[in-house]
């Protein structure tokens, strides 16, 4: 295999003037994320037609041009299981992938195994093995070897087949809509994470009174500035559970903090102050200023149905023929039963019936709840092996 291996401004440039003709890009990067605030991105792959280019941006001072010919309207950019691509490029380009097709997503819009991996779907699409020697590479080590380089370019070249199989079996279905309106929603996702303080997600939190949530708020907020600026991990900075014992105690005395087993070790002993008035300014909030409840909590949800409807996905999945990881999750059905039962004015629709969730979900869902449609065993041999019934007013079977 042939590339190019671009590691200058100039020649950055000078690929980008390239790439800008082609009305197809697929691309893949490699990063390091374990000891970082953000990951580090190592290197960029691309093909497009006659191009397969190998970009290290470590010794580049700007690579904002490839990523603005990325968010850039017009062409189809192709990747596999692009999240960390997605935050790349809104990192360096301040917008979205244009024309993004996910062949990962894509996959799972006709059934297919759902995430796949780039390997397996190769395989199973193209009969082709991927190479698997470089697996463990620290991309952030300089100099790469031929071998190395060689196994990254693979990840992009049979991007482009793979896209005219999965495009065709798509149009088929005539689900394309969906799944542009797909890969805009996790686009967005994305850029609101990036930009969203994620307090909720210190585990152990959940259930917590008010006060003690916006401790834990404070605490967060406290330890992701000190992560940004030491580049590290935020969790090296102080561990999500002292961060909850911390919340429980209600106590923003020194003497209170310190004596919290684990809160003794060296690290922690110069922030002592900076952790004490944390929780002192989550504990002067005002009340009507504290965390809310979040949605899909209701007690109206009763655990046996949620659980019933859950399993009902897989029912939804396999009349469509869809991954049911795609459609929704527990969470997303315990917001939409609790939005059924319970519903508030000021509660928005329910991931599960907008869009083309709403299409396929919403419609079979309500059924259930209203008790005019049932779930049988169809077939006890298939991996899904369930199917909806209509059910008449007498409560007796009136169609499959």
């Amino acid at each position: 295999m042939n590339f190019e291996f671009i590691d200058s401004d100039a020649a950055l440039d000078d690929l980008c003037q390239r790439l800008a003709k082609k009305s197809c890009i697929a691309f893949d990067t490699e990063f390091v994320s374990e000891d970082r605030y953000r990951p580090q991105l190592c290197l960029i792959q691309v093909a497009a037609e006659d191009i397969v280019a190998i970009i290290d941006p470590l010794p580049i001072e700007k690579t904002e041009p490839f990523w603005n010919l990325l968010a850039e309207p017009g062409r189809t950019v192709l990747a596999h299981a692009a999240r960390e691509e997605i935050r790349f490029c809104y990192r360096y380009s301040g917008k979205k992938i244009a024309g993004l097709f996910d062949t990962q997503l894509a996959a799972g819009f006709i059934g297919m195994e759902f995430p796949a991996s780039l390997a397996n779907l190769v395989q199973r699409m193209l009969g082709k093995m991927l190479p698997k020697g470089e697996t463990r590479t620290n991309w952030r080590t300089r100099p790469l070897t031929e071998a190395q380089l060689r196994y990254a370019a693979h990840d992009v070249t049979d991007l482009e087949a793979m896209y005219t199989k999965l495009a065709a079996q798509i149009a088929k279905a005539g689900r394309r809509s969906w799944l542009d309106e797909e890969s805009d929603i996790i686009q967005q996702s994305i850029i609101e994470s990036e930009n969203a303080e994620s307090w909720r997600r210190v585990s152990g939190g959940s259930g917590l009174p008010a006060r003690q949530l916006e401790i834990i708020r404070q605490l967060w907020r406290w330890r992701e500035r000190r992560a940004q600026r030491a580049d590290i991990p935020p969790r090296r900075i102080m561990r999500d559970d002292l961060i909850v014992e911390l919340a429980k105690r209600q106590a923003s005395d020194v003497k209170h903090v310190r004596a919290i087993r684990g809160m003794e070790q060296r690290q922690y002993v110069d922030h002592y102050e900076d952790i004490a008035k944390a929780i002192q300014a989550a504990l002067n909030v005002d009340e009507s200023e504290l965390p809310k409840r979040p949605r899909g909590t209701r007690d109206v949800v009763s655990p046996m149905l949620s659980q019933f409807l859950t399993t009902s996905i897989a029912c939804v999945c396999r009349q469509h023929k869809m991954a049911p990881m795609i459609v929704g999750n527990t969470d997303d059905v315990r917001e939409l039963i609790g939005y059924e039962l319970e519903r508030h004015s000021s509660d928005e629709l329910p991931s599960l019936l907008q869009g083309w969730r709403g299409e396929i979900v919403g419609v079979p869902f309500r059924e259930l709840l209203a008790g005019r449609l049932a779930i049988r065993v169809a077939n006890v041999r298939e991996n899904q092996p369930l199917e909806f019934i209509a059910v008449a007013a007498d409560g007796n079977q009136t169609r499959p």
